[in-house]
């Protein structure tokens, strides 16, 4: 049995590395999209992505957009393989062979 990644495990990790390897490769979203999605405090959001791109999970990037400073953020090719290692451990878990 695959083991759970305790970083994912986490509810509001696991929503956010659920909610962007939805995306497709090379996409991404903003920074206020997610924290409205997710019903998170910008200072608990900032948190769990840190601790995601620490992992190598996600890519955070800064840009300026129309004069105004927009973070965007998008699931790493390292990340959508451990997103997809922990959805299988948790199947295995639910549904025993």
């Amino acid at each position: 049995m695959e083991a759970l990644d305790p970083v994912i495990h986490q509810p509001a990790r696991l929503q956010l590395m659920a909610a962007l390897c939805q995306l497709g490769a090379g996409l991404r979203v903003d920074f206020t999209f997610l924290r409205e999605q997710l019903g998170l405090t910008d200072g608990n959001l900032g948190a769990h992505l840190a601790t995601l791109e620490s992992r190598g999970y996600i890519s955070v990037d800064k840009e300026f957009v129309a004069r105004r400073p927009k973070t965007f953020v998008a699931a790493t090719e390292a990340g959508r393989t451990a997103f997809a290692s922990h959805v299988s451990a948790l199947r295995s878990i639910l549904a025993p062979q």
